[in-house]
């Protein structure tokens, strides 16, 4: 009887694992899977706080002129500091289909709650809404575009 069971048990193909864990580290993914007849396999890991560390640094090293840095200085801070961030990876959407009117523009006053824009992420529709009320002073991408983690999209005051 112990044997029947052994026979049932899944063996996991190691070697499969390892070369989705490759594929998550070369395509900076945080999750991977696939499917073969009945076999399902998903390799996930969860993203901490040092990888953003490492974004941030070469951002920090890579203007080295300071006189091109200045005015880029200068107008980050306001950007920044009221701007909604993305909260994932993917690709932003301004309009809710290629025929639509984008769902906000320069100068429209918005709602806390309001839809800015979609960002698609593993074929999932994720809206980033209004955090609060106020005017769209701009928007920092463009309709179709990958966006990261952390990245501002629109700035709302």
């Amino acid at each position: 009887m112990a044997e029947d069971k052994k026979q049932g048990a899944m063996h996991v193909d190691i070697e499969l694992v390892r070369q989705l864990a490759a594929v998550l580290d070369e395509t900076q993914l945080t999750e991977i899977e696939v499917e073969d007849g009945e076999r399902r396999v998903r390799v996930a890991r969860t993203v901490t706080a040092a990888p953003a560390v490492q974004y941030a640094a070469p951002a920090a090293a890579a203007p080295a002129p300071v006189a091109a840095a200045v005015p880029a200085e200068a107008a980050a801070p306001v950007a920044a500091a009221n701007a909604v961030k993305s909260p994932m990876v993917g690709t932003a959407y301004l309009k809710p289909n290629p025929e639509a009117k984008m769902f906000v523009a320069v100068g429209d006053k918005v709602a806390a709650g309001d839809t800015l824009l979609i960002i698609e992420a593993m074929k999932v529709m994720n809206p980033i809404q209004a955090p609060a009320a106020g005017t769209v002073k701009a928007i920092l991408i463009e309709n179709g575009q990958p966006v990261e983690f952390d990245q501002p999209l629109v700035v709302v005051e």
